[in-house]
Formats: C-alpha cells, structure tokens, sequence
C-alpha cells in the first residue's frame, strides 16, 4: 500500500508541484469502497497503469470509466470514484498556471472535466502510461515523469504570469487579502481575476473558499482527530456554521454526515490528510 507524494526534477519545480502515487491492493472477497472524491485546488493529469477508475457525478448521467490517462480540471463539486482490486494512479499535480501555459487553452475548459489526457496531450501520454506499467519501482516512475515533463517544457515558449506564484500564496493562508494579492501582482483587481480565472477556471474568491474547504478537509482526517469548531477557526471560518455551508456546497452534505461515507483509504486503516507532510 502507498499513499505519497514525491517531488519532480528540481528543473520541473516551476511546473511540478508533486508527483502523487496512490497504490491500493484488495486482496480475497474484499471490495473497495468508492471513494467521494472532494474538490481541491488543484489540476492534475492521472496516470493508470493498472485498473482504472469508474467516475460518476451526482449532477450527470453519464459516467467514465476505462481512461488509462486523465486530464482533471479544477473541480468544484464531488465525484464518487470506484476502484479495482489492483489499483495504481500516478498523478502529476501542476504548479499555478503551468497546465495552462503547457496547453495553451483557458483552464475553464476543463472546469469540473474528467477527460481522456491524450485530448490535450499528443497520444505518446499513452506510451508513458506503458512505461509506467513496466517500471521498475516507485522511484522509476517518477524518473519517467521527469523525462517526459522536462522535454515538454522545454518546447513551451509561453512565459509565467505575475499572478502564477501569487496564486500559490492562498495555499499558505486562509485568510489573505485578495486585494493585497492583487496589488502585488502589479495588475488592476480586474485585470488581476481576469488573468487568475484563466489559470484556474474560477474567480480568486471562489478558489480561495476551495483552499479553506480543502484545508479544514484535510485537518480533520488528520489522526488527532480535532473538533470541527477548533477546524472552523483554524481555517479561517467566522463559526462552525461557515464551515458546514462550505461542506453543503462543495459536497452536499453537513461536514459529520460527509465523513461517515469512508473511502478506500479508511477501509486499509489509512487516512488522506496532507500529502506535503510525506514528500519525498
């Protein structure tokens, strides 16, 4: 069983924020739970060596599955994901404004997707995906990443933006300033969103919100197991109710009501908390 981040090349670290691989094994009459994947602020391209993914949305009536490689977009809502007995992602998650700036298309057209990477990426993302089924180990996957991303940005001509770094500043606060931010980008409030919005697919006070949400998340499914008002005011939250309109919105549920639906994770005694705390 794995559950880790390893960090890219350290040329990649502008465009690379982590590598994540998640190696889960159902042995016996045992069947993975699905998982209620929440949204986070992130974008990331996942990789599937192994079984793939069954995604479904509470909103549609379409459902994916068999996607051996998957461009996912800035989500606002929660997907359930099932899994198989055998199940590898090696996900790549992208620095601010680097998905963008690698495809050259406005990141609302992927808000809330889940679609074949090779839609975006040229069909050689599937040859990676081949050699990250005959690997070696953990580490030869991330040295395959780190081959194939390092010739990629190597060809991408277009430049980092000013807000790209300031966006990553709302992952380090949860009460920060949008004015403040935008002033240090040197743009207008307006011109600041409109660049924002392009590289992430909401406003900064939508993608703030997701940060707080993801935090308190996060916090809770750490092993001291802290009350939800102590997470409240932790995160920045005026009170406990703020937090739960959050978890309303985000998941459509109360916060407890939420983390009684369990996930894979839990059913192998582990917990998805803060990935940061194991890189490697």
């Amino acid at each position: 069983m794995l559950l880790k981040d390893f960090k890219p090349s350290q040329a990649l670290f502008e465009w690379v924020k982590c590598y994540r691989i998640v190696h889960f094994s159902f042995e016996g009459d045992i069947t993975p739970p699905p998982k209620p994947y929440t949204p986070r602020p992130e974008q990331c391209l996942a990789f599937y060596p192994l079984d793939t993914e069954r995604v479904s949305y509470k909103d549609k009536n379409t459902t994916i599955q068999n996607t051996r490689v998957a461009l996912i977009g800035q989500h606002t809502q929660v997907s359930l994901r099932e899994i198989g007995k055998e199940f590898l992602v090696v996900q790549v998650i992208f620095q601010p404004g680097a998905l963008y700036r690698l495809l050259k298309v406005p990141m609302s057209e992927l808000f809330n997707e889940y679609v074949d990477g090779s839609l975006f990426f040229k069909q050689d993302i599937h040859f990676v995906n081949e050699q990250l089924y005959h690997a070696k180990n953990y580490f030869d996957m991330v040295n395959i990443l780190n081959l194939y991303f390092l010739d990629k940005v190597s060809k991408t001509k277009q430049e980092a933006s000013r807000v790209d770094p300031i966006i990553q500043l709302f992952n380090q606060s949860t009460s920060v300033s949008l004015d403040h931010l935008a002033k240090q980008s040197y743009y207008s409030y307006k011109q600041f969103e409109r660049h924002f919005y392009a590289r992430t697919g909401v406003t900064p006070r939508y993608y703030q919100r997701l940060v707080r949400f993801d935090h308190a998340f996060r916090l809770k499914n750490l092993p001291d197991q802290k009350a939800w008002r102590e997470i409240a005011w932790e995160c920045s939250y005026a009170d406990y109710q703020h937090l739960s309109k959050d978890y309303k919105e985000f998941t459509g549920f109360t916060p407890h009501e939420f983390h009684l639906l369990g996930s894979p994770e839990e059913s192998l005694g582990l917990a998805e908390s803060f990935y940061e705390l194991e890189v490697q």
